[in-house]
């Protein structure tokens, strides 16, 4: 186990190192809404309910990046009601193969589905889940994103009453014929959501952060079976990431930029309506000039103290000019403004965690 956790943070470091290395593009977080069911949804991979058939699908994946288009589709359904958040994903591949069984094994080294949900939205205390071709499961409980420090990773956090089922349009881990793909069926229950025992965290007509990432490998045959395809010098080639809501850098792991899942009480089959709101496209503001300060931090090793200092340029939103205030204290600092939209003071603090009052 020891091994294993020595490991687990090696990989993490990687994925860190990584991020830092991509160019930055702006991205504009995508929106759907999940609508209610009041139908039993059988979690069999087969998605033959009614009310799936009733729910729309996501827009095809896209290059984490956001602006490549994918060798292979994949979409998104969802649906909840007062127990489960329910996500159905079909994922186009020619070859479907798998070969890691073990749960709490580092999944993406197979091709995966990835779920990630951040109820509060403050970037801070989030859900993992990875699950491969033979229904494997990776599930963690992450305190913070990893370009912080002090972050522990809970990789022993378990979904108690996760439910998932995979089926395979073709057969796995055969190279002698042509896959259609494969279908993952997926209920994720509240309950194991809850940071009090009877709290009520049901989103019902609120939104979630939430995003879903496939990772994609070149597959070579050793031996009659699939494995990760390896460059002339015997290393792995690089991987595939493909995204519902584009990240504009190569990490999943910048939840301020996920997508938006809104919970409609309205049942399946009806029509609602959401726009992100606007205190959210505060945050956007707020977290580039977060981004601003790491890159002031890595330049001087320390922090700046003026505004000045990370923008150039007027904050505006919605023709609205804001007027935000860095205060620097001992142990780093408080970016803050107070929306013209709400009037609530938002308040993100030099480790990311948004808050808002």
């Amino acid at each position: 186990m020891i091994l294993k956790k020595v490991f687990l943070l090696v990989v993490f470091i990687s994925i860190l190192i990584t991020s830092y290395a991509q160019t930055k593009k702006d991205v504009v977080p995508l929106t759907q809404i999940a609508y209610k069911t009041t139908e039993t949804i059988i979690i069999d991979g087969k998605a033959d309910e009614t009310s799936w058939k009733k729910a729309s699908w996501s827009n095809d994946f896209i290059d984490i990046e956001g602006f490549k288009t994918p060798n292979h589709q994949t979409n998104v359904k969802m649906l909840w009601d007062e127990n489960y958040y329910y996500i159905l994903a079909t994922i186009e591949e020619p070859h479907v193969w798998g070969d890691i069984k073990e749960r709490d094994a580092v999944i993406f080294y197979n091709n995966d589905f990835e779920v990630f949900i951040d109820p509060d939205g403050d970037t801070h205390n989030y859900y993992e889940l990875e699950i491969n071709a033979l229904n494997t499961i990776w599930d963690l409980f992450i305190t913070k994103p990893y370009r912080e420090l002090n972050n522990p990773i809970l990789n022993d956090w378990n979904y108690t009453g996760l439910k998932s089922a995979v089926t395979v349009n073709g057969t796995l881990n055969n190279p002698n014929d042509i896959d259609k793909g494969w279908t993952l069926e997926i209920a994720i229950p509240f309950k194991d959501l809850r940071t009090a025992y009877e709290q009520d965290n049901i989103p019902r007509d609120t939104f979630w952060r939430v995003n879903f990432s496939r990772v994609n490998w070149q597959y070579q045959i050793t031996d009659g079976k699939y494995e990760r395809k390896k460059d002339a010098e015997g290393q792995f080639l690089e991987e595939y990431n493909w995204v519902w809501s584009p990240q504009g850098v190569i990490n999943m792991h910048e939840p301020e930029k996920w997508g938006y899942v809104y919970f409609s009480s309205k049942k399946v089959g009806e029509k609602d309506n959401f726009s992100i709101p606007k205190d959210e496209k505060i945050k956007w503001k707020l977290y580039e000039l977060y981004r601003a300060q790491k890159t002031y931090f890595e330049k001087y090793n320390t922090y700046a103290t003026t505004l000045d200092s990370l923008t150039g340029s007027s904050i505006i939103i919605e023709n609205k000019k804001l007027n935000p205030i860095l205060e620097s204290h001992k142990t780093g600092y408080n970016l803050s403004v107070l929306s013209p939209f709400s009037n609530k003071i938002l308040i993100l603090k030099e480790d990311g965690k948004f808050i808002s009052k």
